[in-house]
């Protein structure tokens, strides 16, 4: 009963939507018939084949500038012994707590034309480097938002290298960066592909970025553009969703097919990791200032937010003229509604998202349920998903569909809302959720019944308890991400009363006198996921620390 219930939550918010979006893409609007007449009109305007050209030059290029930057990152702290590795692998991650249309703005105080570099530059050198020229800026965001994926994988892949392999290309005369492109990368190329998939569908899908830095054509804000503007009847709207699904599907595959076929193993199981050794004196140098440069680089963002969100006047100046609280004031004073709506509609959609979770986990791993799998890949989906897809999908199939009591259709419902954050955020509680459940014996169920529960009690009793890290974990990561969704929730907030914090920022970055405000309320939303991050590793720390001692005892 409860697998039916979550399959038909599943089909009706996830399925349905993105079914309708399809389903309008092939049909023509004034005869209803099926037709491929809305694709040719879409690559016979040149306004939407540049759109889609600038979508996947700056996803490409956006990989290529994240992968200069995390590789050297990822290679220096597993390659080598020197102080503050474990700090600088820390700090590149800290980009992913802060929504990249956030740092927009900041950005562009700092590398803009007449940002704080350029002013240096120009009066120092003589020159002005167009980083936030057009497409320039969407990839340079991009790129240092994004880049902690590629980052995470290929540090992870570069540890767990057998060792081995690598003394053996350096007794064969291989050194240097010949034994890193012979050996090294190519066996953590499993890792990089990951990372750097993650990166191309990120950049691909992403609406915020775009839009904040009026660069209007690329395919994510077309789709919103025309569905805002000209209404949910425009064909065009569903043309660029449906090839915004399967350029996501297809880097998926892709990414897939690349590891295809290719065997990565190591002799020894763990690897080992790559063999490190300690810097000369000039090489520290060396390696100290190239991370040094690129952490600046990538922790530039919430730099310029934060002097952004204390300035009085930050206009043609390297620094603001003055610093002032009133920017907090404001925000906390006139978007209060923002915060709260947050509070609420990410706080319900975490508790949706654990709850489903922990329902599908026990289902997929201690039933015997026919078609159980196709729940764990139902909810997963949504990650192939884009949001604003998600959201074009809600407004057409809802717009007519009215709620009994409230009076007003589901897609212009604040619940709406909920519902879009519940499936955008699924995935990540459902992981942490399958991993709770998988370090839990079903021989503890088992005794539980032997000794008379039934089995609803042995779940409740037992099983929940027990996943209590993980569901914490998952609910956190849930909560804290979803307070920052912007593609999804854009669409579909149809009164300002209604509206979340990433909508609010949005609203206030738009205009130069809420610039301040927005910023605030900007570092509001970064204290809020990096809390949440916080405190998720916290819990899985404790959880895995739990674990190792209870291992220990009954070793003992």
């Amino acid at each position: 009963m409860v697998g039916l219930f979550i399959a038909a939550f599943l089909a009706l918010f996830l399925l349905v939507p993105v079914v309708k979006v399809i389903y309008v893409a092939f049909i023509d609007p004034a005869t209803g018939d099926f037709t491929l007449l809305n694709f040719k009109d879409f690559f016979d305007s040149s306004l939407f084949r540049e759109s889609f050209y600038n979508s996947f030059y700056v996803s490409a290029m956006s990989v290529i500038v994240a992968t200069l930057i995390a590789m050297p990152l990822a290679y220096f702290t597993t390659r080598f012994n020197f102080k503050g590795a474990a700090i600088i692998q820390t700090l590149g991650i800290i980009p992913l707590i802060m929504p990249p249309f956030v740092g927009a703005v900041a950005m562009k105080l700092l590398f803009g034309t007449n940002g704080s570099i350029n002013l240096l530059l120009e009066e120092y050198l003589g020159i002005n480097i167009p980083f936030m020229e057009g497409l320039n800026g969407v990839i340079l965001v991009q790129s240092i938002h994004y880049f902690p994926f590629i980052l995470i994988n290929l540090s992870a892949a570069l540890i767990n290298i057998d060792s081995s392999m690598e003394e053996a290309a350096q007794n064969l005369g291989t050194r240097g960066l010949r034994l890193f492109r012979k050996i090294v990368f190519p066996l953590a190329m499993p890792g990089y592909i990951a990372g750097a998939a993650l990166v191309f569908i990120k950049v691909f899908d992403d609406l915020g970025t775009p839009l904040l830095l009026d660069v209007n054509k690329m395919l994510a804000p077309q789709a919103y553009l025309r569905i805002s503007s000209i209404g949910i009847s425009d064909p065009m709207g569903y043309v660029i969703s449906v090839i915004l699904i399967a350029i996501s599907l297809f880097s998926l595959w892709a990414s897939f097919q690349a590891m295809k076929g290719r065997d990565y193993s190591s002799v020894q199981k763990g690897g080992g990791g790559l063999s490190k050794r300690d810097l000369k004196t000039g090489e520290r140098i060396m390696v100290y200032a190239v991370i040094g440069f690129i952490l600046f680089m990538v922790l530039s963002p919430h730099i310029g937010l934060l002097l952004l969100s204390f300035s009085t006047i930050w206009s043609f100046a390297v620094l603001p003229d003055g610093y002032t609280f009133a920017h907090y004031y404001t925000a906390f004073s006139s978007a209060s509604g923002y915060i709260t709506n947050t509070l609420i509609y990410a706080g319900l959609a975490a508790l949706f998202d654990v709850v489903l979770g922990v329902a599908i986990a026990y289902i997929v791993y201690r039933t015997g349920l026919i078609g159980r799998k196709w729940l764990d890949y139902g909810a997963s989906a949504a990650l192939a998903i884009p949001g604003v897809v998600l959201g074009i999908g809600y407004l057409r199939t809802f717009h007519n569909v009215e709620v009994p009591i409230v009076g007003e259709p589901l897609a212009s419902w604040w619940v709406i809302i909920v519902i879009a954050l519940t499936i955008r955020r699924f995935p990540y509680a459902l992981r942490a959720c399958v991993a709770a459940i998988q370090q839990v014996s079903v021989m503890l169920e088992e005794a539980a019944e032997n000794l008379g529960a039934n089995k609803r009690r042995s779940v409740f009793k037992i099983v929940v308890p027990l996943m209590s890290g993980g569901i914490i974990a998952g609910f956190v990561t849930s909560f804290a991400t979803a307070s920052v969704e912007l593609s999804a929730t854009i669409m579909l907030v149809a009164k300002e009363s209604d509206a979340p914090l990433a909508y609010g920022i949005y609203e206030f970055l738009q205009s130069a006198s809420g610039r301040g405000p927005g910023a605030a309320l900007g570092i509001l939303a970064v204290i809020i996921v990096g809390l949440g991050t916080y405190f998720s590793h916290r819990i899985i720390e404790r959880g895995e620390k739990k674990r190792n001692a209870a291992v220990a005892v009954n070793e003992e």
